[in-house]
């Protein structure tokens, strides 16, 4: 009854069309004005009419359907109802009264003339709110004219949910697109004007104010060539996201995104082999400290969706904790979770924890990264990357912890600061332990991740929109980027590969000037670098390189069965020394006697240089 009552106006317009439909036909066989007996006999076989077909466009389910989205199935449904009703009707009036003064032409006019009046209006309609045809509407007297590069099914897409929604505020004027079949032609009446390399041309003679970006399915080559064309356009540039990232894969404006610094990155996508990954980890208890933070929330979300038998997440910032609980909750609601507050270097709750979920597999990612802070608060920096470490590790050996992978960083490669000494010293305290204990130790080592806590991204993009300037510390400084997910990703994947003992170093790709990814931030929000918004350069911060290493020299890299995961040698240490070194800093972290502190740390890690 609802629906009846929701449709009601539609049922009425089609109840009209119907008696208007079988009408016409009727008088197109006749003369007006009907013989009497011809017009009786019309009215006594119109309700008939009406009746009849209206059953069957209830039960074809035309009126689920709604005019504004109306498209080549409505049509279907329709064409379907009108010959299935003028063969029930014909049957019905056989019956009723051998269709006496009924021309068998009529019956075949019907069907036609009903198609028209039930698919007119609905395309009439759908047009109009389309087009946003309302001349009442004046909030946006002047839309932003929009480029589309991309003519695909995605940019169909798009442009319908751009006309139908936001046509007081946005313009299609045209779109580009490599495939030269489809030049000249016209997408939703926008019109496909050439190739890519026609940009400049099409922005100064259509006066662009915005450039979309509607290739989801491009692979990062391709992305990059668009992406690498806009950035001189000095123009807004907005993207939909790869289509595995699309919800349900839908290709709507409210998918879009501005051009983010992964899409200036060109990297190949990763493949994994996520049967290895998931027999590692599926049914499993896992735990995951830091879960909160960058890299911990995403391999919760990662590790989520393998089915583990249980995910314990633990972590010392209650509003992080929060969050990825309340979106773990929402997003696998079987999930068997964990969350609990607490301190990495606390080895009571360390135990506890342990003692009462037995993990099988854990996750240490767990640490302080900010280098310039750490460097002045070596304590701090110890105790909670060494000593927490220690305090986990330990729990993990006598709570017969199958695996246990370290997440590293490229800064403990020859460390010129205590951060980077500090994970180094977690490093060795991992290679030491799986050489004395049953459990399965393995690092993972990469650079920086894009978007994450305290990384330069974040920064400039909010330095970008006061107006400037950005920082950068040096023109000639470089670093290594992944995305958080590839990361992770990859994390898992070096996980299941790993017998215990190595170092794995991920594949980073080539290094990238930090004065580029400023730049092209810059002009990706439609601004001139160094018109627009000043770049000034303020010197190396305490402890930072120019050049970040993913190895040592004498690590000796080897391939491994992923292309993306390469195999460090590491060194042998002895664990008496580690252990003494380690009592050491703990007693010195107690007394809080900082050069003692930096000392000991020199003292497992020899290579440090501060």
């Amino acid at each position: 009854m609802s629906l009846i009552y929701n449709r009601l106006p539609i049922i009425l317009h089609d109840i009209l069309m119907v008696g208007i439909a079988w009408t016409l036909a009727i008088l197109i066989r006749y003369e007006w004005p009907l013989f009497p007996d011809v017009e009786a006999t019309l009215w006594q076989a119109l309700p008939i009419v009406i009746i009849v077909q209206s059953l069957v466009l209830w039960q074809g389910g035309l009126y689920r359907g709604i005019w504004r989205f109306a498209s080549l199935p409505d049509l279907l449904s329709i064409l379907r109802a009108a010959f299935i009703g003028s063969l029930s009707i014909a049957l019905v009036l056989v019956l009723f009264n051998r269709l006496a003064l009924i021309p068998r032409s009529s019956l075949l006019f019907y069907p036609f003339l009903l198609i028209i009046f039930l698919g007119l209006p609905r395309l009439i309609f759908r047009v109009l709110n389309e087009h946003s045809f309302n001349f009442l509407l004046t909030d946006q007297a002047h839309p932003k004219r929009v480029l589309i590069l991309g003519a695909g099914t995605s940019g169909d897409m798009l442009v319908r949910d751009m006309l139908r929604i936001r046509g007081n505020e946005y313009m299609p004027l045209a779109f580009l697109d490599d495939n030269s079949r489809l030049h000249g032609g016209n997408v939703q009446g926008v019109p496909v004007l050439g190739n890519f390399d026609q940009l400049v041309e099409t922005i100064e003679t259509m006066q662009i104010d915005l450039i979309i970006i509607a290739m989801p399915s491009a692979s990062d080559e391709q992305m990059r060539r668009v992406v690498d064309l806009c950035k001189g356009c000095e123009l807004p540039v907005m993207t939909l996201p790869k289509l595995d990232q699309l919800v349900n894969r839908q290709v709507n404006f409210g998918a879009l995104h501005d051009i983010a610094i992964d899409d200036l990155l060109g990297r190949a996508k990763i493949k994994l082999d996520w049967n290895i990954i998931s027999l590692g980890l599926h049914k499993k208890v896992v735990m995951i400290s830091g879960g909160g933070g960058s890299i911990g929330s995403e391999l919760c979300q990662q590790v989520a969706g393998l089915n583990p038998t249980a995910l314990i997440i633990f972590e010392r910032c209650e509003y992080n904790l929060y969050k990825i609980e309340l979106q773990l909750r929402e997003e696998f609601p079987d999930l068997v979770l964990y969350a609990h507050l607490g301190d990495i270097v606390d080895s009571v709750a360390i135990r506890h924890i342990l003692a009462k979920y037995k993990p099988e597999v854990i996750f240490h990612a767990a640490a302080y990264k900010h280098v310039p802070m750490l460097q002045s608060q070596a304590r701090e920096a110890v105790r909670n990357n060494i000593l927490g470490t220690q305090a986990l590790v330990e729990a993990a050996v006598e709570y017969a912890c199958k695996t246990f992978v370290m997440v590293s960083t490229d800064k403990a490669v020859n460390p010129t600061n205590i951060m980077g000494a500090t994970k180094r010293a977690a490093e060795i305290l991992c290679q030491t332990m799986n050489e004395n204990s049953n459990t399965s130790f393995i690092t993972v080592r990469f650079g920086n991740v894009l978007g994450s806590a305290g990384s330069v991204v974040p920064l400039f993009k909010q330095q970008i929109a006061k107006g400037g300037p950005v920082t950068v510390t040096h023109p000639e400084i470089n670093r290594y980027f992944m995305t958080i997910p590839e990361a992770c990703q990859l994390i898992l994947q070096a996980s299941a590969m790993g017998q215990g003992g190595e170092i794995f170093v991920l594949d980073m790709g080539k290094p990238i000037k930090i004065s580029y990814l400023a730049e092209q931030m810059v002009r990706l929000s439609g601004k001139i670098p160094e018109q627009d918004i000043k770049i000034i350069y303020t010197g190396l911060r305490p402890g930072e390189k120019l050049h970040e290493e993913l190895f040592y020299t004498d690590e000796k890299l080897a391939a491994t069965n992923h292309p993306k995961i390469l195999l460090a040698a590491h060194r042998h240490n002895d664990i008496e020394i580690v252990m003494t070194n380690l009592r050491q800093l703990t007693e010195d972290c107690n007394d809080y006697n900082q050069q003692n502190i930096i000392k000991g740390v020199k003292q497992i890690v020899p290579e440090l240089q501060i």
